[in-house]
C-alpha cells in the first residue's frame, strides 16, 4: 500500500468514524436541549430593515419557538473528541505495545493528523468561535434585560469576530510568514501569480485582509434559517477545501476538513425537515471562522467567495435589500435572506433547501477547479 492510498483511506475512515460518533451522540443532545427548553421564547418580530417581519413570522413563528438551538454543539464537539482521541491513541509509545508482548503496526502512528503545522490553528479557531457562539445562544434563550431574545449585541459580536480575525491574521503574518495571495489564471495563465501584500502606514495589509474575510464569512452565517440548508452548504464548502488541501500535500488539513464533513452528515440526519434542532451561533461562528482559516492556510482566499457562493448569495441578498429599501423606500424581495423570499413565493421549504444544496455543490466544484488550474 502506498502512502498516497493510505492517506485517502485514513481520511475516509475517520470521516465515517466522526459521522458515527456524532450520530450516536445526537439523540442525547436532542433530549438535553429539549429538556432545558433551549429555544427562543419569542420569535423575531422586527426585520433587519426595521419594519414588522410579517413574512418571516408567517413562515417560521411556530418553529422558532419550539425547535431548540445549539445543534452546532454536535458538530464541533464530535470533531474535537475524535481528533483528540485519535491523537491520544496514536501517541502511545512503542514500548507500551512491547510491554504487552505486541509490536506496534507500522501504520498505527500514521493515523494521527493533529499536527501543529496544519491542524492546530483551525482546530483552535473552531473551538474558540464555537464557544463564543454558544454564549450567544445561551443569552438568546435565557438572557435578561437587554439580552432578551437577542443574545450578544450585534456590535459586540462584530468586535469579537474582528478580534478573532486580528489574532489569526497576526499569527499568519508574523508567526507563519504568510504575506502573499495567490490569484489563479491572471497575468500568467493558467498558473496565475502570487501577489505580495505589504504594509500601509506600518499596518500589514495581510492582517486587515484576514479581518475583512473573517467578517464577510461570518456574515454568510445568515444561511442558518431553514431545515437542512446550512448543514448542506457547509458540507460542500469543507469538502471542497479538503480536495484543495489534499492536492497541495496538506493531507492532515484535508482529513480535518473531511471529519468536519462527517460531523455535518450526522447533523444533517437530524436537521433535515422536520429539524430536531437548529445549528445556532455555536455552529455558524465556529464553522465560518474555521472556513476562513482553512482558506488562508491553502492560499485559496480568492476562490473562497466562489466555493462559499451560497453564503455570498445569502449575505448579499440582505445587503442589497437594505440598500434598495434605503433608496427606493420599498423592498426588492419579500423577505431576506433570499431563501425566505423563495419560501414566500410558494416554494416548499425542502425544495428551497435541496435546490440550494445543488447550487452549493456547483459553486464548490467551480471554485476547486479554478484553484487547481496550473497548481
Amino acid at each position: 500500500m502506498t502512502l498516497f492510498t493510505f492517506n485517502i483511506i485514513r481520511m475516509l475512515v475517520l470521516t465515517a468514524l466522526t459521522a458515527l460518533v456524532a450520530f450516536l451522540a445526537a439523540p442525547a443532545l436532542i433530549k438535553f436541549l429539549h429538556g432545558i427548553k433551549f429555544w427562543k421564547k419569542n420569535a423575531r418580530h422586527k426585520a433587519i430593515t426595521g419594519e414588522e417581519a410579517t413574512v418571516f413570522l408567517s413562515l417560521h413563528k411556530e418553529r422558532e419557538t419550539t425547535v431548540p438551538r445549539g445543534g452546532g454543539l454536535l458538530i464541533w464537539v464530535s470533531v474535537l473528541a475524535v481528533t483528540l482521541a485519535v491523537w491520544g491513541i496514536t501517541s502511545i509509545p512503542a514500548v507500551a505495545w512491547e510491554s504487552l508482548g505486541m509490536s506496534r503496526p507500522w501504520w498505527f502512528a500514521l493515523l494521527g493528523f493533529f499536527t501543529r503545522e496544519e491542524v492546530w490553528l483551525p482546530m483552535f479557531t473552531l473551538v474558540v468561535g464555537s464557544l463564543v457562539g454558544i454564549l450567544d445562544d445561551v443569552l438568546t434563550v435565557y438572557g435578561k434585560g437587554r439580552y432578551i431574545g437577542g443574545g450578544i449585541s450585534f456590535k459586540i459580536r462584530l468586535m469579537i469576530v474582528a478580534l478573532i480575525g486580528l489574532v489569526g491574521g497576526w499569527w499568519f503574518y508574523y508567526k507563519l510568514g504568510y504575506a502573499t495571495m495567490h490569484i489563479p489564471m491572471i497575468f500568467n495563465f493558467p498558473v496565475g501569480i502570487d501577489i505580495p501584500i505589504g504594509e500601509i502606514f506600518g499596518i500589514p495589509l495581510y492582517i486587515l485582509l484576514f479581518i475583512a474575510v473573517m467578517l464577510a464569512s461570518w456574515a454568510g452565517g445568515v444561511i442558518d434559517g431553514l431545515d437542512g440548508l446550512a448543514g448542506g452548504a457547509f458540507a460542500s464548502i469543507f469538502a471542497a477545501f479538503a480536495l484543495i488541501a489534499f492536492s497541495q500535500g496538506m493531507v492532515d488539513l484535508a482529513t480535518f476538513c473531511m471529519i468536519i464533513c462527517g460531523a455535518l452528515f450526522a447533523f444533517l440526519w437530524f436537521n433535515i425537515p422536520p429539524a430536531k434542532f437548529y445549528m445556532g451561533e455555536t455552529g455558524v461562528l465556529g464553522l465560518t471562522s474555521t472556513m476562513t482559516v482553512v482558506a488562508f492556510l491553502t492560499d485559496s482566499v480568492v476562490v473562497l467567495p466562489i466555493i462559499a457562493g451560497l453564503l455570498v448569495m445569502e449575505a448579499g441578498s440582505v445587503i442589497i435589500q437594505l440598500v434598495y429599501k434605503k433608496i427606493r423606500k420599498k423592498k426588492l424581495w419579500l423577505s431576506t435572506p433570499i431563501h425566505h423570499h423563495f419560501e414566500a413565493i410558494g416554494w416548499p421549504a425542502h425544495q428551497v433547501t435541496m435546490r440550494f444544496w445543488i447550487l452549493g455543490i456547483i459553486f464548490a466544484s467551480l471554485g476547486v477547479a479554478i484553484r487547481l488550474i496550473g497548481q
